[in-house]
């Protein structure tokens, strides 16, 4: 069958290699092993200060032993609600240390979405910035929540309630702390909850052994191929930990590799673009909707950012176009992936050694299988090769199921492949292209749409910044199609216009019968454009 074939193999650098092998006890063990190595060299750098690897590990093992003292045994969870920042790392790896779930909470949230995280993890420990504090406190008495550690970066402190304590006054000078046994295949370390964009939100359990393999998966195939590191070997760290791919990608693999991360709280294109020129890092991990404004700044060529090595975007469709604009503007390669909560969360990706494909968001991590199939009356198939199907995925970096939800965890993970609700396809050469999602299809008169191709086509036109297409109700078609654009700061452009050069460069089933201009299109927490809100939207319009 085509999984069997693995035709992706053949790009492998000679220095890749084809499987995982995981030399580490826990994931504290990573941190563990590289203080060890790296010792005295800078790991973390925020606003002017930097921690070294050996201080990263010390105010970890720390916060470890405070959180042991008041009570955090293996397998209780610590819900993290911070921006990106040292206390994020020391919290993690504190509690990887004592064999607890670190339950990952986006610091958006409104006090409905907290109170829910906390409730359905219940978690009893929590790590908050003091900005987020008072909307925890509002919903603590709904939760199981006993014990709040708060982060604050400034000299004023606000007031906390008895019982509640800022991280420097928590932290015990010490680590004592008994030897806990981690089994790695089996003990969930983080709770990774899904953006809801398919129902209710659900906590991705991923064990140690699920982002080990991935950390090892990632690092292995951008750096293994390198022929010599940099003196400034730095990377840009402002995906949002929060989220797997910016913890991951970013965060983790930084550690293992040793180099110096060069934490933002936030994305804020004028400071990225001022970091980047001023400490000119090795590699940059960016979500497409941080594309969008870099290609969009008056100045971006002024900017070191041609120099990084490894330039690359996940966590949502790159468009085709902003691609070609961007590198025709900086001069450098940027590389695309594909990866879910649920693979923790790269699966396929572009490394460096690999020719790039347009389009395409690159070949399967070490380790990992991927299949185009259809479900028939006869069961399974693999579809042949560049026709589209559903992308199923089968690696060490695949999660242990959905947290006490096992008939949803039976619902994607059947015979041990993880089912993505991708549609996808795969070309000759073993490289994947994503099409859309399983229930983003629109079925005009018949005939499917792929939101996606629509998009794609709009961003070929200069005035549009950010695209999203949805089907609607249509009483004789079905569904007809909508779009919804954002333009370019500066153009003018009007729908008419926009469906007349959809004409020349779509089938008339697939041209958009209205679109919409608005200032600002609905993003997730990570960046990714939020197609079912519109959907939503106009759900309720038509009721």
């Amino acid at each position: 069958m085509v999984y069997q074939k693995k035709p992706w193999l053949k790009f492998y650098d000679p220095r890749i290699s084809k499987e995982v092998s995981i030399e580490y006890d826990s994931l504290f063990d990573l941190l563990k092993q590289a203080a060890n190595i790296h010792n005295d060299n800078s790991a973390l750098s925020f606003f002017g200060k930097s921690w070294s690897y050996k201080e990263t590990r010390m105010i970890s093992e720390w916060f470890a032993a405070s959180l042991y003292r008041v009570g955090l045994k293996k397998g209780e969870r610590l819900a993290i609600m911070l921006p990106n920042c040292p206390h994020y790392i020391f919290s993690l790896f504190a509690t990887f240390r004592l064999g607890g779930i670190a339950v990952q909470v986006n610091p958006m949230y409104v006090e409905r979405e907290i109170e829910y995280i906390l409730n359905d993890s219940d978690a009893e420990y929590m790590v908050v910035f003091e900005a987020f504090y008072p909307r925890v406190k509002q919903v603590q008495p709904k939760t199981s929540l006993k014990k709040i550690i708060v982060v604050g970066f400034g000299g004023n402190r606000i007031p906390l309630a008895d019982g509640d304590i800022y991280f420097e006054d928590f932290l015990t000078h010490d680590n004592v702390i008994p030897d806990i046994p981690i089994d790695i295949h089996e003990d969930v370390a983080l709770l990774q909850y899904t953006g809801g964009t398919t129902g209710v939100s659900k906590g991705v359990m991923l064990t140690h052994h699920n982002l080990l393999a991935n950390i090892i998966q990632v690092c292995d195939f951008t750096y293994n191929a390198v022929d010599e590191k940099p003196e400034n070997f730095k990377i840009v760290s402002v995906l949002p930990m929060f989220h797997v791919y910016g913890l991951s990608c970013n965060a983790l693999s930084a550690i293992r590799i040793g180099c110096n991360q060069l934490i933002l709280p936030r994305f804020d294109v004028n400071e990225v673009l001022e970091l980047v020129k001023r400490e000119k890092p090795f590699q940059m991990t960016a979500v497409p909707t941080m594309i969008f404004a870099l290609n969009s700044h008056p100045h971006l060529e002024d900017s070191n950012i041609g120099d990084i090595y490894y330039l690359s975007s996940g966590g949502a469709p790159l468009p085709i176009e902003q691609v070609k604009s961007f590198e025709k503007r900086v001069g450098t390669r940027l590389s695309d992936g594909y990866g879910l909560s649920e693979t923790a969360p790269s699966a396929i990706s572009t490394p460096p050694f690999l020719p790039r494909k347009l389009g395409s968001v690159g070949i399967p991590l070490p380790g990992t299988e991927a299949r185009i199939v259809e479900e028939t009356s006869e069961g399974l198939i693999d579809v042949p090769v560049g026709e589209a199907g559903e992308l199923i995925l089968r690696g060490p970096q695949v999660m242990k199921g959905y947290w006490k939800r096992p008939s949803d965890t039976e619902m994607v993970l059947k015979g041990g492949w993880l089912f993505t609700g991708d549609i996808a396809k795969m070309d000759e050469d073993g490289y994947f292209y994503i099409l859309d999602r399983k229930k983003d299809i629109i079925i005009a008169s018949g005939y499917n749409v792929y939101p996606r191709e629509i998009e794609e086509v709009l961003y070929q036109d200069e005035a549009v910044e950010e695209a999203i297409v949805i089907g609607v109700p249509d009483t004789y078609r079905g569904e007809t199609v909508k779009a919804f654009v954002k333009l370019k700061p500066g153009s003018a452009v009007t729908p008419e216009t926009l469906i007349e050069f959809a004409k020349v460069n779509l089938a008339p089933y697939k041209v958009p019968k209205e679109i919409e201009i608005l200032d600002e299109l609905p993003k997730s927490s990570v960046g990714k454009l939020l197609r079912r809100m519109l959907r939503q939207e106009q759900e309720k319009a038509q009721v």
